[in-house]
């Protein structure tokens, strides 16, 4: 068994006007023999799709059907601008894309702002702020007899981030032992990906990597809906009607690196809501 990672310091800046959201988070846990869990997806999401969605539904079923956990709620951290990656859009615009989609078509779903309004931030870190906010700020949760839990975070990915953990020199040994031993992950399988060998390597964390099939194959991706956009193809079914809106009204993804830096008419969008570090691989 692995050992336990050393504890690391939790000192952290927020961005200006910072409020963690935690509106849709459940503190109550229905089944006390369960242990409370938190999902956090990190990605580019630029722009946000379907599939990015659908990946907490596909980790809820699994939970629900192979573990002994209990989903609390789940966040979509988009990364910073400092990332550099091809396709990605100003934090403002992607930030705002996420949390239409995750009001439009979730009840348990955020979009925390904080990875991607400040500098450049490993995985590791960002997974620390959500222990952080979730459980020394908030409190974690409690049972319905007023027990305490600590409410555990674990990353959501898909298979190209386990890909990358496996390549030698891309993720520094502690960063691993860090989010593997300390949190652990959910990776949900894309075709083509060689999971077997890539968690082979991985070994020494298995305990806490659980994969999950795609019963139904979707290789839906960000990359491929930029690219249909800038030849002028329809993109509605692959991502949320009202990130579909938003894309039009602000021209985004005309051009590869020419989209506007600032959202227009933000407003009258987000109120026509009804109520990649290596991690932002996410379907990319």
């Amino acid at each position: 068994m692995a050992a336990a990672p050393a504890t690391r310091s939790r000192e952290f800046t927020n961005p200006p006007n910072y409020d963690f959201p935690f509106h849709r988070l459940s503190q109550t846990l229905r089944d006390p023999n369960k242990t409370p869990v938190v999902l956090v997806a990190c990605g580019s999401f630029s722009p946000v799709t379907y599939l990015h969605l659908r990946m907490f539904e596909m980790a809820k079923d699994y939970v629900r059907q192979n573990t002994d956990f209990e989903i609390l709620g789940g966040y979509l951290s988009p990364v910073s601008d400092m990332y550099k990656k091809p396709g990605l859009l100003s934090a403002q615009h992607r930030v705002t894309m996420c949390t239409l989609a995750a009001e439009d078509t979730s009840t348990w779903l955020m979009v925390d702002p904080w990875e991607a309004f400040q500098d450049y931030q490993r995985t590791a870190v960002v997974l620390d702020h959500f222990d952080h906010q979730i459980n020394d700020v908030l409190g974690g949760a409690r049972t319905a007899d007023g027990e305490h839990r600590k409410i555990r975070i674990m990353l959501l990915a898909g298979s190209d981030l386990i890909s990358t953990m496996s390549e030698p020199g891309v993720w520094s040994y502690s960063d691993l032992d860090h989010i593997l031993g300390r949190y652990g992950t959910f990776i949900v399988e894309r075709a083509g990906t060689g999971m077997d060998q890539a968690t082979e390597s991985l070994a020494r964390w298995r305990n806490n990597i659980h994969i999950i099939s795609q019963l139904i194959q979707n290789d839906v991706s960000s990359t491929k809906v930029r690219l249909f956009i800038r030849r002028g193809l329809s993109v509605r079914y692959l991502l949320p009607a009202n990130v579909v809106e938003y894309i039009e009204q602000n021209g985004l993804y005309l051009e590869d690196a020419a989209s506007p830096s600032t959202p227009v008419d933000k407003e009258s969008v987000a109120g026509s809501s009804k109520k990649d570090n290596p991690a932002s691989t996410l379907c990319s």
